[in-house]
């Protein structure tokens, strides 16, 4: 059955032949959008691979500064919304309205759930020193006239204190501190944070994106505006969705176990 039907009272826009014409055609429209989304994600991938494969060490390095069980916490979070979303839209087409909205409610609290995830790992990424590019140097010169990293800072206090001192002051327990001097001894570790930060800062955005979408149809359920009979926007967004977390399926794995 279409999702779009004269018998329930939707009319399609004037400039449609049929309301399956416009069903269609929007189906047509979500599938245009995403294929543009994997190609720019794609583009991400390529140039991963690429610098993977001339600085091994450097994506080495940097991933062993990365949370696996954050990472791992935000996948089963994710597949868990992709579920509560397609929970969502079947309640949605199955006309069971109270459903639909507390599978819909969920699936935004699991986003909210990433995103705060996110924010503590930034957070310490940001308070360490693991930043790309410029921002990860200090304005200071060492002995030999080369910048000093934020990192190489960090751990000259840390060389000070003493294992407990260190994580009462700096917030550095022992394995941290051993990473942090790894990662200081590999040339360019810097390159490694700046695909972090893109690739993971890009799919961040999206998640933000898919929940205020997730939000806009869930205000629309409430309303009583998709049913059984129009359920488009639910079925679009809910694509939407599972491809950002499709996304994030491969990114978990490229910057969070590569190491």
């Amino acid at each position: 059955m279409s999702t779009a039907n004269h018998t329930g009272g939707f009319h399609h826009a004037h400039h449609f032949d049929s309301a399956e014409h416009q069903y269609e055609s929007s189906k047509q429209g979500i599938w245009l959008f995403l294929v543009t989304e994997i190609l720019m994600f794609g583009g991400l991938f390529v140039g991963y691979s690429i610098y993977h494969s001339l600085y091994p060490q450097v994506f080495h390095a940097g991933s062993k500064q990365l949370s696996v069980v954050l990472g791992a916490l935000n996948t089963v979070v994710l597949l868990f919304s992709s579920f509560t979303m397609a929970l969502g839209i079947n309640y949605v087409q199955r006309g069971m309205r109270n459903k639909a909205i507390i599978a819909l409610a969920v699936t935004i609290a699991c986003a909210a759930i990433f995103m705060v995830v996110k924010f503590f790992e930034y957070t310490h990424k940001f308070h360490v020193g693991t930043v790309p590019g410029k921002y990860a140097y200090t304005e200071e010169l060492s002995a030999s006239g080369e910048k000093v990293t934020k990192v190489g800072a960090l751990l000259a206090e840390a060389n000070k204190l003493s294992v407990v001192e260190r994580e009462h002051k700096l917030h550095l327990d022992e394995t941290e501190y051993e990473h942090l001097t790894l990662l200081e001894k590999t040339k360019n570790w810097p390159l490694f944070f700046g695909f972090y930060f893109v690739m993971s800062g890009i799919h961040g955005l999206h998640v933000l994106a898919g929940a205020f979408l997730i939000f806009w149809v869930l205000l629309k359920v409430i309303k009583n505006q998709v049913g059984p009979e129009y359920y488009t926007p639910v079925e679009g967004v809910g694509l939407f969705w599972h491809v950002v977390d499709l996304i994030w399926i491969y990114l978990f794995p490229l910057l969070y176990l590569v190491g």
